[in-house]
């Protein structure tokens, strides 16, 4: 299907790809990985024959149709539907001559292809693909120029999938979806016949939707079966391996070395010595794959907690017109420690909740409190892309550091990654991962006591998301988070708030009930499409409503799953304090502070991991009642 041999390309000199070696067979789903610039989208475009190998070759199977979302997206007076329907450029080409024909042989040629190609359910089948990435019936029939730039990047990536390529190269794709959207696609991918190429660094979808991993790093490709999470441990053993080869290695090294010191004076020894010479000369270095360390993202917390709720909603309705309202009936409140995550469609109103949290939005009704002190830190897209092009990283921090020292602000900029290097590159041309640094180190410069976060991983690689996971769990206020991306979601919140039909609601199930929820709505639709029977339905909604009766228990393990982590994550940094020299000398009333809520944390994780045994087996218990796997 695709073979790359001996692939090398340089980037004025820079040597991007050497001799890199891949094979993707038929049928394939491979996830493409590795860090921010490593040339993965350069590798699209090779692939794609834009740019020319310096070196090697790339070879696609004859007349394969390849199938990409192009960054020119469609923004034309056509329908969305009829945008989609265009790209089977065969269907559409047949059509019109269909129109026209007059031999009746041809006629019948036409119509039997266009049988074939299952012309006459196109509509269905746009509409089905249309629908799974969050568009509704009536926006089906309005224009493309009707939606914004992410959305059209959707209708691009629908009418990608509907021509069934042969081959699919998708870079990032569900960076423009929500939760739904993304479930919808990973199961579009799964059980996509033909093959696919994804640059993704959405860890739970690259875990669901591939089935193997090519690894970027050090200019060659590395071919791993499985998803994400195998790939990752495949790749800790072959480094645990190496490490002890190493060591093999280095071993043998200083005897041989030893023995040449010891006997190249002598006569008698010196044939033997010369011949330890040469075997320390053949001798290559193992190549070990530690990755190279990953700047961290420092989020400091307030120095000082506020008295709970930070923020109020009592009774609020949410619109931009007096005679259209958004949401409505808000009761929410955010206290000082919590961890929420905001999960819904876009377009059903969470943009519009932030903005009302920020107090850019102000409420139709109602009344939303905050605390006279509350400091809040925001990062949406629209924050990065107000980044000034012109100024670098360096004039960024000097606005927020006028009277600290050049080391200190270029020690602030080096805690999130932008070191010399970056540091002055104007904003415009820093990369979206680097853009997403900046924008981390100035929101959280005023030490805010609540983060919210739109979508905050869109441009990082899986390393990066790593170190942003770290430093939210380490963070000590309270954290909003809207993203797509479900490992970040599972590792950092602890509840789960859902904007559906014109209101914002606690949701009680896990992310996986919820994930479980948008593909069983998505199965209901194409079954109902292809006349399902009502007990096969029947039997789907009492799987549905046991899972949402024993979702509260679930969650309560889940739960304590959390507070048990939180709790872990404290000692190691507790003792990184209780470590520094001389500190029961000279602070010995925090020292000894600290020597408290040590021996505190230890017994409240001691009777929350007795709570989590027991919840867990109430959950088990209650598995097993309800008859679910």
């Amino acid at each position: 299907m695709l073979h790359i041999n001996d692939l090398t390309y340089r980037i004025e000199g820079r040597p991007l790809f050497t001799k890199a070696t891949l094979a993707i067979s038929q049928g394939h789903k491979v996830g493409l990985v590795g860090r921010n610039g490593t040339g993965k989208s350069t590798l699209f475009r090779l692939i794609k024959s834009e740019i020319s190998p310096d070196d090697g070759e790339i070879n696609l199977r004859k007349n394969m149709r390849l199938g990409a979302v192009d960054q020119e997206v469609p923004s034309g007076p056509q329908s969305l539907m009829a945008t989609v329907l265009a790209a089977d450029k065969e269907r559409a080409s047949l059509l019109k001559e269909a129109e026209t024909a007059k031999d009746p042989l041809r006629i019948a040629a036409i119509h039997t292809r266009l049988a074939d190609i299952e012309a006459y359910s196109a509509e269905s089948r746009a509409g089905s693909i249309l629908s799974g990435l969050g568009f509704s019936g009536e926006d089906q029939r309005r224009p493309c120029s009707d939606f914004s730039g992410g959305w059209r990047m959707r209708v691009a990536l629908a009418a990608m999938l509907f021509a069934k390529p042969e081959m699919l190269l998708l870079d990032e794709p569900t960076n423009y979806l929500d939760i739904e959207g993304a479930v919808w696609l990973e199961a579009h991918i799964r059980t996509y016949p033909g093959t696919a190429l994804i640059v993704s660094h959405d860890r739970d979808f690259l875990n669901k939707a591939v089935t193997h991993i090519a690894h970027l790093r050090d200019g060659k490709l590395f071919s791993y079966t499985g998803g994400y999470d195998r790939f990752e441990e495949a790749l800790a053993e072959q480094n645990r391996l190496n490490m002890a080869l190493l060591g093999k290695q280095e071993d043998e090294r200083r005897r041989l070395e030893a023995f040449v010191i010891r006997n190249r004076a002598k006569a008698s020894k010196a044939k033997q010595a010369q011949s330890r010479v040469k075997r320390l000369e053949k001798m290559r270095p193992v190549a070990t794959i530690i990755s190279d360390p990953i700047a961290p993202i420092d989020l400091p917390g307030p120095e000082r907690q506020l008295s709970p709720p930070i923020i109020r909603f009592d009774d609020v309705k949410l619109g931009y017109t007096n005679d259209v309202t958004v949401l409505s009936n808000l009761n929410q409140r955010i206290d000082p420690d919590d961890r929420i995550g905001i999960l819904g469609k876009n377009g059903e109103g969470k943009s519009t909740f932030a903005k009302a949290v920020m107090g850019d939005l102000l409420p139709k009704e109602g009344f939303i409190k905050r605390h006279k002190k509350l400091r809040i830190g925001y990062f949406a897209q629209h924050q990065i892309d107000s980044l000034n092009p012109l100024a670098s990283a360096y004039d960024h921090i000097l606005e927020l550091m006028p009277d600290a020292t050049e080391a200190q602000r270029r020690a602030r900029l080096a805690q999130f990654g932008l070191g010399i290097k970056n540091a002055e590159t104007a904003a415009g041309d820093l990369s979206g991962g680097e853009k997403a640094r900046l924008l981390f180190s100035l929101i959280g410069f005023h030490k805010p006591h609540l983060l919210v976060l739109d979508e905050p991983a869109n441009h990082l690689d899986i390393d990066s998301r790593a170190e942003l996971i770290k430093s939210l769990n380490a963070y000590e206020g309270a954290v909003l988070i809207i993203s797509h991306d479900r490992n970040l979601l599972e590792a950092v919140v602890d509840r789960l708030w859902l904007v559906n039909k014109g209101t914002v609601r606690t949701y009680e199930g896990s992310l996986e009930d919820y994930r479980i929820l948008q593909l069983e709505k998505d199965r209901s639709i194409k079954k109902s499409n292809s006349g399902e029977g009502d007990a096969r339905k029947q039997s789907r909604r009492d799987a549905a409503e046991a899972r949402k009766r024993i979702a509260p228990l679930k969650k309560a393990y889940e739960d304590l799953e959390k507070r048990i982590a939180k709790a872990k994550n404290r000692i190691p940094t507790i003792d990184k304090e209780l470590s520094v020299s001389d500190i029961f000398t000279l602070n010995p009333d925090k020292a000894v502070k600290l020597g408290k809520e040590r021996v505190g944390l230890v017994k409240l994780i001691e009777a929350l991991e007795l709570e989590w045994f027991e919840a867990m087996e109430r959950f088990e218990a209650a598995k097993l009642k309800e008859g679910l796997d």
